[in-house]
């Protein structure tokens, strides 16, 4: 059997986030940058600022008026570019949820058990979400998962803060506790 080939696709290339030297259109810019004076100049003056520096002259933000430029090596600053927004990456917080099931005839060292598995995952930074599962006719005890819910959120108040109140969905009944801020050493 005869291989298919997929048809040829060139490729495309990537658009530049910054435009550089010939690509940027604007009658004058305000420079900046390492070794110049510091000032609004006409683009082809800050083209050649920019060419007998052996460097590249780079829009960094387009919308002012008039256009900032700045002269740097345009390769050395894409890449510290993309330095940052990593570390702007890793610095954001990943949010963790962890459920704690209950059912409305939980018994107490089942309680205890799963509030000192909440009191931990709260510590850690993660947030709980506690429900209740009803099952055919224990959806008529409402009120007793209820009870529950307020009473585990009572026994966490001081690892957590309610941040989604227990309410009914379904055969489920549901509270989400947040971890109280600890300030980082």
């Amino acid at each position: 059997m005869a291989q298919q080939r997929r048809p040829y696709q060139p490729r495309v290339q990537q658009e530049e986030p910054f435009r550089i030297n010939d690509r940027i259109r604007v009658p004058e810019v305000r420079v900046v940058g390492e070794n110049i004076a510091q000032g609004i100049y006409e683009i082809s003056i800050a083209k050649q600022m920019a060419r007998d520096q052996g460097l590249d002259l780079v829009e960094i933000s387009p919308t002012a008026v008039p256009p900032v430029c700045r002269i740097v090596d345009y390769s050395k600053f894409k890449y510290e570019q993309k330095k940052k927004q990593k570390e702007i990456k890793a610095k954001a917080q990943k949010v963790v949820l962890k459920e704690v099931r209950f059912s409305p005839t939980t018994d107490d060292h089942d309680y205890d058990f799963k509030l000192k598995h909440a009191i931990n995952f709260l510590k850690e930074g993660a947030k709980v979400k506690a429900y209740v599962q009803f099952s055919g006719r224990e959806i008529v005890f409402k009120d007793q998962g209820y009870t529950l819910l307020r009473k585990f959120a009572s026994a966490l108040e001081e690892y957590g803060k309610v941040e989604l109140e227990a309410k009914l969905e379904g055969k489920r009944m549901s509270l989400i506790l947040a971890p109280k801020v600890v300030a980082k050493k």
